[in-house]
């Protein structure tokens, strides 16, 4: 059975809760991602920032985005899992915290990559990925 690696991209972008909200922004646009994680100084996962975080905790709220940071659109904690996972407990992972990106990290915890519905509908995992879809978009309990 494969794991979840065979389906993350490897060494996403990140940032630290202090980078700028459009430095984030902008390595969303660079990486085409709708995702950036943000790590503490040791590379450890603490949370991430999601163009819907900016959306609706910055500019829905009014607040001013030119001046804040990842911390202040940021999720935090995040649901993680080991890059030793297999893709069905990961898929079994989205499912249950009804998330379309997970975080993938090494044995020592740090960031080591990012897989998403769009890896499994890319890699032709069509049931896979329409059960998962269901899932994370049913209305919450």
């Amino acid at each position: 059975m494969s794991n979840v690696t065979s389906m993350m991209t490897a060494n996403p972008a990140s940032c630290s809760k202090d980078t700028p909200l459009r430095h984030v922004a902008q390595m969303m646009i660079d990486n085409d991602c709708g995702m950036i994680p943000v790590v503490d100084d040791g590379g450890r996962p603490i949370g991430a920032v999601t163009d819907r975080d900016i959306a609706t905790r910055i500019v829905a709220c009014g607040k001013d985005a030119a001046s804040a940071c990842a911390a202040d659109a940021m999720t935090s904690p995040i649901k993680t899992v080991s890059s030793t996972t297999s893709l069905h407990d990961a898929t079994c992972v989205m499912e249950a915290e009804k998330i379309r990106r997970l975080v993938v990290v090494d044995s020592d915890g740090k960031l080591a990559g990012v897989t998403a519905l769009a890896d499994l509908a890319l890699a032709g995992k069509d049931e896979a990925t329409a059960q998962v879809v269901k899932e994370v978009s049913a209305p919450g309990n």
